[in-house]
């Protein structure tokens, strides 16, 4: 801000003042100089003209020598009535010579005053005045008078200087005032930047200032503290209650279980696939609330993504699953180009990758394998050969508590709404799709570290939950 603040009075002070007045005053003073000299020229003119008519040529040549040395740079050549040079103050033209076929000696022998810029002898512009000499319609001669324009040019480049040098200081006095009301004013705004950046981080360490700077920003700065303060009221609440709930309502269900199982040899047989079911159902409500409260600790959290090394993940958590899947007769299987490093919450492509493989084992029949393919980039699928999922569902799958209706697995519906949550909040994206062959593909696609895109995300710090 203090960089534009000092821009745009220099914009003003060199496009609103400096360029137009120096712009303004060589117009001025080339019009004063050309006014000056068709004055001194026409007054030349009539004293030649009284002496041609007189017949007294021996004046002409004092008449120009001393008016060219009393203005220095300047000359005088008068000619008679038939274009002949009578003299000339630079004695550079010899007398007799004709210069009736010079434009504007020609122009002043038809009575036609001449003002006008030349090239001079010497190869530089001069100022060129040509009047006739004439008394009536009776023409008796022409003179003609030339300053070199390095005259008014020097006096242009003094004024330049001049202004310049005022123009420096107006800058360096309004810079000054600038750079003061300036820091002034972003103090409050940096402060109020680093707030907010501390808040989306999920703390508050220093609120921004709000007893300096203009009374807008003080007035921003304190409805900004006292939101944030509410902000984090409410979190730290909602923080208070998903610990307490877990802790309270872990031993509950534990208790409940127990009992259940402990009626088992006091039951008739016949009830005992109800108490079977009954105890799943316990077991599925504890996962349920294990995963609420995942989803709690997640919109809670806030941290910013960090280099995760996919590859190495990916191997880690195929050789964790490896054993579990043997069991069922399902293979795990990698494949594809090295993925590199991505950004991700750290834990999250663990949670991520458990989750996916968690659900894909949970619908692939014995025989068929689950593959981890990475293709070109940071894209990963987990791909398997289950029953797939109808292309109508594949969305509503992310929403909390949804299950598919022909779903026959015992899931809480919350572990792939914790996922796109970590996924978004490592700045990725996740789309499900029919796999080639069957079977559905989770899509997963991650930022490549290089980028210099940075951001503030939520992130879940708990162990995700199970289930579609």
């Amino acid at each position: 801000m203090t960089r534009r603040l000092i821009l745009s009075y220099l914009a003003l002070v060199l496009l609103g003042l400096e360029i137009p007045l120096g712009y303004l005053y060589a117009r001025g003073e080339e019009s004063r100089y050309s006014q000056s000299v068709e004055r001194d020229a026409s007054m030349l003119a009539e004293v030649a003209e009284e002496n041609i008519e007189k017949g007294n040529l021996t004046a002409l040549p004092e008449l120009a020598r001393e008016y060219a040395e009393d203005n220095t740079g300047a000359r005088v050549v008068i000619v008679d009535r038939t274009g002949q040079v009578l003299t000339d103050s630079a004695g550079t033209i010899v007398t007799g010579t004709t210069l009736a076929g010079e434009p504007d000696i020609a122009a002043a022998l038809r009575n036609q005053t001449t003002v006008a810029t030349r090239t001079g002898s010497d190869g530089g512009d001069v100022l060129a005045a040509t009047m006739p000499g004439s008394s009536g319609t009776t023409i008796r001669g022409a003179l003609r008078v030339t300053y070199p324009m390095t005259m008014v040019t020097d006096r242009e480049h003094r004024i330049w200087a001049a202004l310049a040098l005022a123009g420096a200081c107006v800058l360096a006095a309004v810079a000054l005032v600038a750079f003061t009301l300036a820091r002034w004013i972003t103090r409050p705004l940096r402060t109020l930047e680093r707030a907010t950046t501390q808040l989306a981080a999920g703390r508050l360490d220093n609120p921004p200032d709000a007893s300096s700077g203009p009374p807008e920003l003080r007035r921003l700065a304190a409805a900004f503290t006292h939101t944030a303060t509410r902000l984090q009221h409410l979190l730290q609440a909602q923080h208070g209650f998903a610990s307490e709930a877990s802790h309270q309502l872990k031993t509950p269900l534990t208790s409940l279980r127990l009992r259940l199982e402990n009626f088992e040899p006091y039951l008739d047989p016949r009830a005992h696939p109800s108490l079977e079911e009954t105890i799943g159902e316990v077991e599925r409500l504890s996962r349920m609330v294990h995963g609420l409260l995942a989803l709690a600790r997640l919109e809670y959290a806030a941290t910013t993504p960090e280099p995760v090394d996919a590859d190495a993940v990916l191997a880690e958590r195929a050789a964790m699953w490896e054993p579990l899947a043997a069991e069922q007769h399902v293979t795990i299987t990698v494949s594809g180009p090295a993925a590199g490093p991505v950004w991700a919450i750290p834990g999250a492509l663990e949670q991520i990758i458990d989750n996916l493989v968690a659900n894909a084992l949970r619908v692939s029949p014995p025989g068929t394998a689950i593959t981890l393919a990475r293709a070109p980039g940071t894209d990963l699928h987990v791909i398997d050969q289950g029953p797939g999922m109808p292309e109508a569902d594949q969305e509503r799958a992310f929403d909390r508590f949804w299950r598919a209706s022909d779903s026959h697995h015992d899931g809480t519906g919350l572990g792939l709404p914790i996922v796109r949550h970590l996924v978004h909040a490592s700045g990725g994206k996740i789309t499900l799709r029919a796999a080639p062959g069957g079977g559905l593909d989770a899509h997963v696609r991650l930022r490549p570290v290089g980028r210099e895109r940075r951001f503030q995300a939520t992130a879940i710090s708990g162990v995700a939950g199970r289930g579609w």
